[in-house]
């Protein structure tokens, strides 16, 4: 019960990693706001799967990529729960396309879900952190960033790494009252990517000493250690969840 009765807030959390940190908090009694885009339905089920739990949850539409919507989004927060203690920033898309097939829209949209989400919505949850001189916020990134390059998803590639910028950065405009930090998740066996064609699959676990993909729940344990106290001297970490390669 480590998170009782704390606020948080999952962006895109209807689906696959998502839905797992929303699911892991409310078994440890956090009042989880599951954000989404388009997937009401299937953020109601994850309200829904909260509440069989024992913990409360609410489900809020928001584009994440403007302004407007992510002010809107944390004031409604704020209006029912009165705070917000811990951020995860987990919204992200992927057009694979080849380089010189990527047109300018497909990297403005990228580039807005997956990077200017997050500092939308730390720009306007840490207001409220700083009033209450506490708060965490956990990005999620991606091994992409660091190594596992990707050229049919150089756009995604390059936001997870200005993430991994963005966090360092953030974890020292708002130290000490707000940690920050970042989970950098290799290959998870979600639904999208068990549509993978098999032998790329194969050849993926060759790679990983383990010789599967991550579970989201395995994800999903580590952003709840950066959002304890457990994790109370790490501060502008990265750390990487894909069982060495």
């Amino acid at each position: 019960m480590q998170f009782k009765d704390k606020i948080v807030l999952v962006t895109w959390a209807s689906k696959w990693i998502g839905r797992s940190i929303a699911l892991e908090f409310a078994k440890e009694w956090a009042k989880v706001v599951v954000n989404y885009f388009t997937s009401q339905k299937k953020a109601l089920s994850v309200v829904e799967e909260i509440k069989d739990i024992g913990s409360e949850a609410i489900a809020l539409q928001c584009d994440v990529s403007l302004e407007s919507e992510v002010h809107s989004m944390i004031n409604k927060i704020i209006t029912r729960f009165w705070n917000i203690d811990i951020l995860v920033n987990n919204a992200w898309i992927v057009f694979d396309v080849p380089f010189f097939e990527k047109t300018v829209d497909q990297w403005k949209r990228t580039l807005d879900v997956n990077l200017l989400w997050t500092y939308l919505c730390s720009k306007y949850a840490s207001e409220f952190m700083l009033k209450n001189n506490w708060g965490k916020i956990i990005n999620i990134s991606s091994t992409n960033a660091m190594e596992d390059f990707s050229p049919d998803a150089v756009d995604y590639d390059t936001s997870k790494a200005w993430i991994i910028v963005l966090t360092r950065d953030l974890a020292k405009q708002l130290a000490p009252k707000i940690q920050v930090n970042a989970v950098a998740p290799g290959r998870v066996a979600t639904d999208m990517n068990k549509c993978l064609p098999d032998d790329f699959i194969q050849k993926e676990n060759e790679k990983i000493y383990l010789k599967r993909f991550a579970q989201p729940n395995e994800i999903a344990n580590v952003v709840l250690f950066l959002a304890s106290e457990k994790a109370s001297f790490v501060n502008g970490s990265i750390i990487k969840v894909d069982w060495g390669r």
